[in-house]
């Protein structure tokens, strides 16, 4: 089952994530077979966040993956969402042909009011890195949209969302994650 974690920095935690960037990274490492996606939102080059999107056996398995994490634990962040996932493009960020680096990269978090919307893909899905929907733990009631993708600002990539079909659309920047290689 593929969920999407996303933990939000507690304010004044950037000496406290850096301090437990090796603790993280191997922690992660146990998940690497799973991982789809992974990687830090930003406002300037101030951490804010960090979203993960990795196939576990069982929602159990995923909030046990994002409550134990070492950040976590150590109160880096103020909280967590954790939503069950489907992975709408069959592949993982590391697939993605525009790499990892280049242009502006965004998280997309619609967060849904209704009936389901942007289900499908958008009709020219070249900049899309990560693009699913937010399920419930039953794996069938919509909860909103999840997307990665490459695009000029903020604005377009609010755009790749029908934001009419939303309570709330967030976009944050986003780059990829993972050890440098």
């Amino acid at each position: 089952m593929e969920f999407l974690c996303y933990h939000r920095d507690r304010p004044g935690s950037a000496a406290l994530r850096d301090e437990l960037l090796d603790a993280h990274w191997s922690y992660m490492d146990r998940y690497a077979a799973g991982m789809i996606a992974r990687g830090p939102t930003f406002v300037g080059a101030t951490p804010t966040g960090s979203v993960h999107i990795v196939d576990v056996p069982d929602p159990a398995a995923a909030r046990a993956f994002a409550f134990e994490e070492p950040n976590y634990q150590a109160g880096v962040y103020r909280d967590v969402a954790v939503r069950r996932w489907r992975n709408t493009l069959g592949r993982t960020m590391w697939d993605f042909s525009g790499g990892r680096n280049g242009g502006n990269r965004y998280l997309v978090l619609g967060l849904g009011a209704g009936q389901a919307a942007d289900l499908a893909l958008p009709p020219d899905p070249d900049e899309l890195i990560a693009y699913g929907p937010l399920l419930a733990d039953d794996g069938v009631t919509w909860l909103g949209t999840a997307v990665l993708l490459r695009a000029p600002n903020p604005d377009a990539a609010r755009a790749i969302l029908t934001a009419d079909r939303y309570a709330d659309v967030e976009v944050h920047n986003w780059q990829f994650g993972g050890r440098p290689s």
